[in-house]
């Protein structure tokens, strides 16, 4: 009997010995799931960073200044018989380049692999455009005032975009230490908005074409109405859509790089795409 007590007490040490020298893996402790995930990082919970980066403004003003026009014509016999507010000044496009700079924060939640957050992202620049645009037109035959007319219509608007604001869903997947993420929401602006039109309108009893130059003693006699409007620190909004990815070095500090579009539907069509770098870190 005392054999057999001394050859399973033997047996008992040399096979704890044996369970000690190996290595201690997920599946055996009974964690199958976890071993099978690839992700290396806990990205759960709050997180804060600055980022800086550069971009792109698009502006579309086509079309906004014909309401001011109308407001400055109104009751004058040019704009109730030749329509001068409608005339196809064509502001067209304009695009602009700047460096901007910024931070941003959020909260994740993390699923094994699948990572979803909310995130709120502030950038400072100078975004923004300017556009000009000019027609003249003569007629040949008098209006009702008895006199002809050679008119020069002129618009020009300009929009300066310095602070932006998006406020974000994010969707991403932990692969090791990368986290590649895409994101959507929705996006506000502090603008200066200036809109300027004015009017030459040059008339005599005799037909054009008149010079262009208004002589101080007529005729032609010459009318020239102007008006502006400006909007300082006025709110515009629109969304954002984008991609990115962070890239965790040690402990919670990751760097970012991302893409971000952009566009801002109230005032003067704007679209904005920006890339950049940003450095933060996950408590």
């Amino acid at each position: 009997m005392r054999r057999i007590l001394l050859a399973a007490m033997v047996f008992g040490a040399v096979t704890a010995a044996r369970a000690a020298d190996l290595p201690d893996l997920p599946i055996l402790r009974g964690s199958v799931g976890n071993g099978l995930s690839s992700s290396a990082v806990n990205w759960g919970g709050f997180y804060i960073g600055g980022q800086a980066g550069y971009g792109s403004s698009d502006e579309n003003f086509n079309g906004n200044n014909q309401s001011l026009t109308a407001t400055m014509l109104a009751n004058t016999v040019i704009e109730r018989e030749l329509g001068v507010s409608r005339w196809p000044l064509n502001l067209g496009k304009t695009t602009g380049h700047t460096t901007a700079y910024g931070a941003f924060t959020g909260y994740n939640w993390q699923w094994d692999d699948v990572v979803v957050g909310l995130e709120a992202s502030y950038m400072h620049g100078s975004f923004g455009g300017t556009s000009s645009a000019s027609m003249r037109r003569f007629f040949s035959a008098p209006l009702s005032d008895g006199f002809f007319h050679d008119i020069t219509s002129n618009a020009s608007s300009s929009i300066a975009i310095s602070d932006m604001a998006t406020f974000r869903a994010r969707a991403a997947y932990s692969y090791g230490s990368f986290l590649p993420y895409m994101f959507g929401g929705f996006a506000l602006g502090n603008a200066d908005i200036t809109r300027s039109v004015s009017v030459v309108d040059r008339f005599a009893t005799f037909a054009p074409p008149f010079p262009t130059v208004c002589p101080t003693v007529g005729p032609p006699f010459c009318f020239t109405p102007s008006l502006t409007s400006a909007q300082h620190n006025r709110l515009i909004y629109g969304y954002t859509a984008g991609l990115g990815v962070d890239v965790n070095l040690i402990g919670g500090l990751f760097l970012r790089a991302e893409w971000e579009y952009i566009r801002f539907t109230s005032a003067v069509d704007t679209s904005i795409n920006t890339v950049r770098a940003g450095i933060g870190y996950k408590f």
